[in-house]
């Protein structure tokens, strides 16, 4: 039941994510990648001003996977690192936090690449 519950968790914030990423898409002039850039700039801010530990602690999964958990991680990481290696930590931080799953995304991309045709829509 627990398992349920926590999928329903992240099932509902994910989701709700997902639809102020639709609202911006259909009642603004935004872009994608500006929409896009603006749900990882917003995971940052709301992980410094301490807003979006609580929102990933209750949510798990529907709030790490979206953008707005990549800035999560970006944020986590260098907040870690300023305090293990000081300033240079700033620098390095998100990198080191984040490059697992950016190395993931290009080699699984790079796999799919492979396996599948690409070629552009017609």
């Amino acid at each position: 039941m627990e398992l349920l519950l926590d999928c329903l968790k992240a099932f509902l914030v994910g989701g709700f994510i997902c639809l102020i990423g639709q609202i911006l898409i259909d009642y603004t002039k935004l872009t994608p990648a500006r929409i896009l850039v603006s749900f990882v700039v917003s995971g940052v801010i709301l992980t410094a001003i301490g807003v979006y530990d609580p929102i990933v602690e209750f949510a798990g999964a529907g709030a790490t996977v979206p953008l707005t958990g990549f800035g999560y991680s970006i944020a986590k990481g260098v907040k870690e690192a300023i305090m293990e290696y000081g300033l240079l930590g700033a620098l390095s931080g998100g990198i080191a936090a984040t490059s697992a799953g950016i190395a993931a995304s290009v080699f699984f991309g790079f796999i799919m690449a492979l396996i599948f045709k690409s070629g552009d829509k017609t």
